[in-house]
């Protein structure tokens, strides 16, 4: 069972609120569905541990992500490093590590010369990175005690394809259709790749999530988390409620969680309480470091002093997040101190 919600929640909602917008879930012949791999993690240890930034870990490892294709770069030049790079958060303390599809597209690699073929072939390789690291941390002394780690394939929006910073502003100028389009090889690709779950995440806009909710909901035997970008502490970055998408999420029943990532952490805390008087699905967490990020400069801006990662586990599990971990500039060091946190005896 997910984690219950205890604690108060905010003016205008009260607990086990379920009313809202209702979506047209497109008719599928019935598939048996495994247990949420989530929850198998939640059950044993009370909280799952995401990873954290892969290309910040990969740009300390002296990649250079200028580039369009940012971390999916490395797929092609440097595959190797990603495994190790997967290797390091699973050591630091992640039971769950997402694959460096984020950024990868037909259409972004179409844009650099690369077949779709050879983009499939990209897909693929990404999840089995990620699966052989898994492997070999299982042999390791350091794996023990702990629950089999997850690897998650990542399914980025839109606006990480544009590269212009879309997916912090959440307006494409696309149709529904242009955007399942772009979404539906990487889908079937990574659906099949291996991976335990997807991981929908950085999604900035309603449209987007009804389109992967979709994809989702024809594909009745996978389990995907669907994570969400928010300007503040209630819309998200095109400006819609968060409720209204936790809504939709909740009314699938192979979404495995529903998730706040790349958003700043001083707004979290608040979308929790938002999301919990709305579903009784697993919560995940994953914050950036607080800095912001420069479309113009490609670069995060921002004077910011180390985040008291103890401080905001306790407050996160408070309000009922079962994953937490991190993302854009959060290192594997900082995955450490989030796992020492988010499992010291209460």
């Amino acid at each position: 069972m997910a984690v219950p919600c205890t604690h108060a929640v905010g003016p205008g909602h009260s607990e086990g609120m379920r009313s809202g917008p209702t979506r047209k879930v497109p008719i599928v012949l019935a598939m048996a569905l495994p247990p949420n791999p989530l929850q198998s993690v939640i059950d044993r240890q009370g909280t799952v541990v995401l990873d954290g930034g892969l290309a910040t870990a990969l740009e300390a490892h002296g990649c250079n992500l200028d580039h369009e294709l940012w971390s999916a770069k490395v797929l092609q030049s440097s595959p190797e490093l990603i495994r190790q790079v997967h290797l390091e958060f699973l050591r630091a303390g992640a039971d769950c590590i997402t694959s460096a599809t984020y950024q990868a597209s037909i259409a972004g690699f179409a844009k650099h010369g690369i077949d779709e073929t050879e983009a499939r072939r990209l897909f693929t390789l990404a999840t089995e990175l990620a699966v052989e690291a898994r492997n070999e941390f299982l042999k390791e002394d350091a794996a023990a005690n702990r629950a089999r780690p997850l690897v998650a394939a990542s399914i980025g929006p839109y606006g990480a394809y544009l590269a212009d910073g879309s997916e912090y502003r959440g307006q494409y100028g696309v149709s529904d259709e242009e955007l399942r389009e772009f979404h539906l090889t990487r889908w079937e690709v990574l659906a099949a790749s291996g991976a335990d779950l997807l991981a929908c995440e950085t999604i900035p806009c309603h449209r987007e999530t009804e389109v992967l909710l979709d994809l989702l909901t024809e594909t009745p035997d996978l389990w995907a988390w669907m994570s969400f970008t928010c300007k503040d502490d209630t819309d998200l970055r095109d400006g819609v409620s968060f409720t209204d998408v936790v809504h939709a999420c909740d009314s699938v029943e192979n979404v495995a969680a529903i998730g706040i990532n790349c958003t700043s952490p001083e707004f979290v805390w608040r979308l929790l309480d938002l999301a919990c008087a709305h579903t009784d699905k697993p919560l995940i967490v994953y914050s950036n470091s607080g800095e912001t990020y420069d479309t113009k400069t490609r670069s995060w801006v921002g004077a910011t002093k180390p985040l008291d990662y103890p401080a905001l586990v306790a407050e996160w599990k408070d309000r009922s997040a079962a994953g937490i971990g991190g993302c854009c500039r959060v290192t594997a060091d900082d995955i450490a101190t989030i796992r020492e946190a988010a499992l010291a005896p209460e």
